[in-house]
């Protein structure tokens, strides 16, 4: 069955299975979103200088990025079923380690190891989504699956705000047990829940595995569709061979994808994360909390994915977001005044933000060719979220005020981009295959 139809597996439906595999997608980055926010607030756990304080910060975008630099090659060379068992195992690793978490140094390596986890899984899950998700559902189901990432952010949040009840070393020690215990019975869950995920079929077709796609679709989809899928390879034979893509468009295509994700991860970043830190330390669990949970449920929206174009849903996610965002910088002394003011333009900036989040991460993981997709995703987040870490110390002496205009221009910045793309870019969404969406038909 070398020439198999796969757009024709796109349309195959929602089964069980693929509710199986769902699940563990969202699960997976709500876990990655867990983690990575988990260092703003393990910074309470130890005492320490205010610059090691921003180390640990650092921390976690660091150890991200390597994760997925590595992730993404090796899901292009050896797939994505077989990458997501291994971050399975080093968050296992990081889990246990964290239980010992009494000093700076062993935080730092719990976190170190679970970060490169959640980084792989960031990437992996990207990529495996679009390639397996049913083409009607494609563009929702990701888009749900990365508001898993704010799921596991609030989580996070809402536990830490409830475990501060307890006072002293006490509550340090309660906090630190309860966020180890929840990774590792999160990581069963995860490997139970992906024992039926089948290894991503355009990956095994393009790397001409054809013995294993058979099996795969037998098992996954049952003869039916295998059988009607044999049927329509003589309609794909007789298609003319798609264009291939010009290595200036693929070159737009990554600075594009680097800028319009380096403003969200950036943006984001240093409200939901820094800025609680900077000026407001004794509420940083409230403002992770507040901002993620905005966050997932105005993520719902990303439901209509696939009848909109995502072109125009990038497009005005971040001009919304960047005006958010300079009327919270021109009302800064009445919100510094007026906490319920500041919690209200918190919760409509989270939600604009949401939608951007959404987008920007669905499209930056659907451009690309199937057997570059894992590399190519991976350069342009190992690169945009590389950029979020100097300017958690170019912002760490800025005004409040400063600190919220820098983070317009950064929005600014991701809305030209997102312009250009509407401009010029491809229009991936409107339910188009993945294959149509990346160029290759």
């Amino acid at each position: 069955m070398e020439n198999v139809n796969m757009n024709l597996l796109g349309e195959a439906r929602w089964t069980r299975k693929t509710t199986w595999m769902f699940i563990s997608f969202v699960l997976g980055l709500a876990l990655e979103s867990y983690v990575f926010a988990l260092a703003s607030i393990a910074i309470y756990w130890v005492s320490m200088p205010k610059a090691l304080g921003e180390l640990l910060l650092a921390w976690a975008p660091i150890w991200l990025i390597v994760g997925i630099i590595l992730a993404g090659p090796f899901s292009d060379k050896y797939g994505r079923k077989v990458t997501l068992y291994a971050t399975l195992a080093l968050y296992a690793v990081g889990g246990i380690v964290l239980f010992f978490g009494t000093t700076y140094i062993v935080i730092l390596i719990s976190l170190g190891l679970m970060l490169v986890a959640g980084g792989g899984e960031m990437n992996s899950i990207l990529v495996a989504s679009h390639e397996l998700m049913p083409r009607k559902h494609r563009g929702k189901a990701t888009m749900m699956i990365i508001n898993g990432i704010n799921l596991g952010g609030t989580v996070l949040a809402i536990m830490a705000l409830a475990t501060a009840a307890v006072k002293g070393t006490a509550a340090i020690a309660v906090q630190r047990d309860v966020v180890a215990v929840a990774v590792l019975v999160v990581v069963a869950i995860l490997l139970a829940a992906r024992v039926s995920m089948p290894e991503s079929f355009l990956w095994l077709q393009k790397k001409g595995r054809t013995a294993h796609l058979d099996k795969t679709i037998r098992s996954y989809f049952g003869p039916e569709v295998y059988a009607e899928a044999v049927v329509k390879e003589v309609i794909e034979s007789a298609a003319p061979a798609p264009q291939k893509v010009s290595t200036g468009y693929l070159w737009f295509t990554m600075v594009i994808m680097i800028i319009v994700a380096a403003a969200n991860t950036i943006g984001f970043g240093l409200m939901a994360y820094a800025l609680a830190y900077a000026f407001f330390p004794h509420l940083q669990p409230a403002i992770l909390a507040v901002f993620e949970g905005a966050g997932f449920v105005i993520g719902f929206l990303g439901l209509i994915a696939d009848r909109v174009s995502r072109k125009k849903f990038l497009f005005w996610s971040f001009l919304g977001t960047f005006a958010m965002t300079v009327i919270v910088g021109l009302t800064t002394k009445a919100w510094q005044h007026d906490m319920t003011l500041f919690w209200i333009l918190l919760v409509i900036l989270a939600g604009v933000n949401s939608l951007c989040y959404l987008t920007e991460d669905t499209l930056k993981g659907e451009v690309w060719p199937t057997l570059h997709r894992g590399t190519l995703t991976a350069v342009a987040r190992f690169i945009s979220i590389g950029l979020y870490i100097p300017t958690i110390y170019i912002t760490a002496n800025m005004s409040t005020a400063h600190y919220i205009f820098f983070n317009a221009g950064v929005w600014f910045v991701g809305t030209l981009a997102a312009a250009a793309w509407l401009i010029w870019g491809r229009e991936t969404g409107r339910g188009v295959t993945i294959q149509t969406a990346s160029g290759e038909v």
